[in-house]
């Protein structure tokens, strides 16, 4: 069904996932209607495809139905001023529709972490969220890019109420699962030859459970190469 949503315009796209029924929420067609696509790829005549597109680095934007997928299914925890964070956050496209669900209440606004391990893809992200108007956020630090390895996640920034993983991790990254929230939900792909997206929930008491959501296809979660001295 997605290849129909393709798009001339960004709210075009948007419109034809929610008609749809890729997009349910409101508050994810808000988000994603403020986010214009074509400031976080490199093909602008291809923006509002509903497919992935290579961004450099051996690293690739998602399609726009699993961005919307990701902001649903981690919706119920990202209220007014939840913390997220968002691993392998590449052309940084995800990070600002993240933002605009968390902070959608002017006083309440969230705090969303984008970590990438590819310096220059943290500095293209940078680059894009101020073409896309998003320069004050990222000077009050409602939105925080950093360079790393999204498999250790930033502790200093958490716990987190939701986080995304936009890449697929062989197994599942346990310092990450620490720093859910209680309660809090992780949106993660994993596995190799076959890959699922899991939900890794985390109850008010620190309970986890996990449960696949739905078979996919994702580049490999890696981190910093190591540099022989």
């Amino acid at each position: 069904m997605a290849w129909r949503c393709h798009g001339k315009t960004n709210v075009e796209l948007i419109s034809n996932m929610a008609q749809s029924k890729i997009i349910k929420a409101e508050r994810v067609v808000n988000a994603m209607k403020k986010v214009d696509r074509a400031n976080y790829v490199l093909r602008k005549d291809t923006a509002y495809q509903d497919t992935p597109q290579a961004i450099g680095h051996e690293a690739t934007i998602s399609a726009p139905h699993m961005h919307a997928y990701a902001s649903e299914h981690l919706l119920p925890y990202i209220y007014p001023g939840a913390r997220v964070l968002d691993v392998g956050s590449g052309s940084g496209y995800l990070t600002a529709v993240l933002h605009y669900i968390a902070s959608e209440d002017p006083a309440r606004p969230g705090k969303v972490v984008g970590i990438e391990h590819v310096p220059e893809l943290v500095a293209f992200s940078e680059e894009n969220l101020r073409k896309d108007g998003l320069g004050d956020a990222l000077a009050s630090k409602a939105i925080e890019l950093i360079a790393g390895d999204g498999r250790h996640g930033h502790a200093q920034g958490g716990p987190y109420d939701a986080i995304h993983v936009g890449a697929a991790a062989p197994e599942l990254p346990r310092p990450l699962v620490d720093q859910l929230a209680s309660p809090g939900r992780m949106f993660i792909p994993v596995g190799t030859h076959s890959q699922y997206i899991m939900h890794i929930d985390k109850d008010k008491d620190g309970n986890v459970t996990e449960s696949q959501v739905m078979a996919v296809s994702y580049v490999p979660l890696t981190g910093r190469p190591v540099i022989p001295d």
